[in-house]
């Protein structure tokens, strides 16, 4: 009988099988753990006096609430306020007491725990993975079935490596064509939840195919994934193959020398067969896709950039998100998209080098993604003193690159709407596409704005 991705690393791990009066039993090869959704798990241990099951399948790591300063002692820790602090020395204590291994403040490999799952090559296809967040389909790119588990869960799998789990359906997102040169891995999937909502996957396990899926690189993989959550599915899963297994090549964790070759043999039969029937199949058209622009409270409400507002249906939420945007149905982010026109009709044919990649084209000039609808800051003349020094030393150098690039003046105040550009501004004719162009959209509409509104600030 054909079977699916999903159905293959499903039956590979049940325990026991699911009946009409219980679920089925299903083994965890890999649970990651952080301090927010841990300590009331290891609390009921220690109550039942309960050792983990299997440290070494377990990953511990601090995230969630740690600072984005730099920590050199204990009271560093203390700038996240006392509750997240107690989260962190929790953590410590209790990875301490049960003997699990953690990546701590004193750790080169601490890091978001769904990042350095892949970074150490734990995360890997055909494996079950859980954590403690929602997030965690992030690691279906590599083949895995990864879902997020609930505080009691998190207990469950540290005492018996094993979950209770009834069996969910299986969707299909065929996903043909390739991706035009600027639009991205995360335009892909914000246009998968505008087609099928914020609840179309309800129920359901999406495994993503297709050759625009193909042509994304691990980072553009993660992202699909990452979102499905968005998109309501219980978890991605994108099949393995040869850029998955370039990925794991020489990774900490990961099998290595000939052991390697032979889990890559393993890895290439995880593939869904031909003929394999799914629960659901939508169908998208890479081709026709543009950067895509979440307007609303939620991201199923997303149009192109290059399109105008959907009238609002008869529903007073959709009526409320607009209101909070501040947005008009039938007006288009006319700025923006007249730069986006402007910016691809310079561009290479689609399947050029740099299309389809998660970060989009590489050509000079170009702001490959356009972020409308959502709360951000100016590029320029932004106080940076609050935030991570990653962060700081990225945007600080595209500040830089942008002012130095700007004629002398025409640098923008900070905005606390990135939608202004709504407005109806219009972009200079025949404008070379390059970030001053959106300021320059940014800078007109707060200008028109602040003769009825407190300035931005």
């Amino acid at each position: 009988m054909a079977r699916t991705l999903f159905d293959k690393v499903w039956e590979a791990h049940v325990v026991s099988p699911e009946t009409d009066e219980t679920p089925t039993v299903l083994y965890i090869d890999l649970h990651l753990i952080h301090e927010v959704t841990s300590p009331q798990a290891f609390t009921v241990l220690r109550e039942r006096g309960l050792p983990v099951r299997r440290i070494d399948r377990t990953l511990a790591t601090m995230d969630h609430s740690t600072p984005t300063t730099p920590v050199h002692t204990v009271g560093d820790i203390d700038v996240v306020g006392p509750s997240a602090a107690a989260q962190i020395r929790q953590m410590e204590s209790n990875c301490v007491e049960f003997g699990i291994p953690l990546r701590g403040f004193d750790s080169d490999e601490r890091g978001i725990v769904h990042i350095i799952g892949p970074e150490l090559g734990a995360t890997q296809p055909g494996k079950t993975i859980v954590c403690g967040d929602s997030h965690t389909s992030t690691h279906g790119a590599f083949g895995a079935l990864a879902f997020g588990i609930g505080t009691t869960e998190v207990g469950h799998v540290l005492a018996t490596q094993c979950l209770l789990q009834r069996r969910p359906k299986t969707m299909a997102v065929e996903v043909d064509g390739s991706l035009p040169p600027g639009v991205t891995a995360k335009d892909l999937i914000l246009a998968i939840i505008g087609k099928i909502g914020v609840d179309g996957g309800t129920g359901h396990v999406i495994e993503y195919r297709g050759d625009a899926i193909r042509g994304l690189d691990m980072a553009g993989r993660m992202t699909v994934c990452n979102m499905s959550i968005e998109g309501g599915a219980r978890a991605g899963m994108i099949a393995p193959d040869d850029t998955t297994f370039e990925y794991l090549a020489g990774r900490k964790l990961a099998p290595q020398g000939a052991d390697f070759d032979a889990a890559v043999a393993r890895w290439r039969e995880l593939a869904t067969d031909d003929g394999a029937r799914y629960d659901k199949v939508v169908h998208i058209d890479a081709s026709t896709l543009a950067p895509m622009v979440t307007f609303g409270t939620n991201p199923g409400m997303v149009v192109p950039i290059d399109a105008p507002l959907p009238a609002a249906p008869a529903d007073g939420s959709w009526d409320r998100a607009l209101e909070y945007m501040r947005l008009v149905p039938a007006i288009g982010f006319s700025g923006a998209s007249r730069m986006y026109s402007s910016a691809r009709s310079q561009l290479p044919s689609a399947g050029a080098a740099g299309s389809g990649s998660s970060m989009g084209t590489t050509m000079p000039g170009l702001v490959p993604k356009v972020t409308i609808g959502v709360r951000v800051p100016a590029l320029i003349d932004t106080d940076w003193s609050n935030a991570a020094p990653s962060s700081v030393r990225r945007l600080r150098q595209r500040a830089t690159a942008a002012s130095q690039s700007s004629p002398a003046g025409t640098r923008s105040r900070p905005c606390r709407y990135s939608n202004v550009v709504s407005s109806g501004a219009i972009m200079p004719a025949r404008a070379p596409p390059s970030i001053d162009m959106l300021q320059t959209v940014i800078r007109s509409s707060m200008e028109k704005r602040s003769k009825t509104e407190p300035p931005y600030s």
